[in-house]
């Protein structure tokens, strides 16, 4: 990045993706809040990774689906860092599978109100004190999924938060690329993440195909999503707004 002292703010931080691409943007000397539900000594344990490497780093406990918590969260990343945001990444996600027609109220609403109504309220917030930074324009990714286009069995809930997201990305990009903001996402194929081990260890029949379907013929990394959120917010990628960035080791062309 061109500006090593901006200030990041990732949501769902501490482990998995979230963890890769806070190491990525801490590398970059960038200053760097994230945001973890419940994980603590994960979030604590990454805290002290990178503070032992010179990294300015601020752990701060929320749950993205409470209306409150970017009120909050702002506020304690400006007592860290002082104003302003530069970079939002809204990775928090969260999984709830099953059968539709089984498919409880609380689960459904589970997954949308982390998934995309955390997303809404972050990116507001984020947006309108980019609004007020007329120094450097603001950045904004999401993580979405293969899964909002190829789809697997027992996800509606979760391939229709995310293919809202991709369609937020598409609208707000649109919307705000007057102001110098831009607005894309990544779209992450099968990655070793707790997530991913969650909803696939427990079938490997269905690991295997997922591996086998993907032609580099293996799963990828939490780094390798953090290298791209690094270059969507990297001066490199300054003309580059409403675009779903597919980092799923060709899985999206596999099908």
């Amino acid at each position: 990045m061109a500006d090593d002292k901006r200030v990041v703010l990732v949501t769902g931080g501490s482990r998995g993706i979230g963890r890769g691409i806070v190491q990525a943007f801490s590398r970059e000397g960038a200053k760097v809040a994230f945001v973890y539900r419940s994980d603590k000594a994960s979030a604590e344990s990454l805290v002290q990774e990178l503070s032992a490497r010179g990294g300015q780093v601020k752990a701060i406990q929320a749950d993205v689906a409470d209306p409150e918590a970017p009120t909050r969260v702002f506020e304690e990343m400006k007592s860290a860092f002082g104003e302003g945001i530069d970079i939002l990444v809204n990775n928090a996600g969260v999984i709830r599978d099953g059968l539709f027609v089984r498919m409880s109220e609380e689960d459904w609403s589970a997954v949308i109100n982390t998934n995309l109504n955390g997303l809404f309220r972050f990116t507001r917030l984020a947006a309108e004190m980019m609004f007020r930074n007329r120094k450097r324009p603001g950045k904004i990714i999401s993580i979405s999924s293969v899964a909002a286009d190829h789809v697997n069995v027992g996800q509606v809930n979760y391939a229709a938060s995310k293919g809202a997201v991709n369609s937020f990305t598409r609208a707000l990009a649109r919307e705000l690329a007057g102001r110098g903001i831009t607005v894309n996402a990544i779209a992450p194929g099968f990655i070793e993440s707790e997530m991913t081990k969650k909803a696939l260890d427990a079938d490997p029949p269905r690991k295997q195909r997922a591996i086998g379907r993907t032609p580099m013929g293996k799963m990828g990394l939490p780094e390798d999503i953090g290298y791209a959120a690094v270059y969507l917010a990297s001066d490199a990628a300054k003309f580059v707004t409403g675009v779903n960035l597919p980092v799923d080791g060709g899985n999206s062309i596999g099908f």
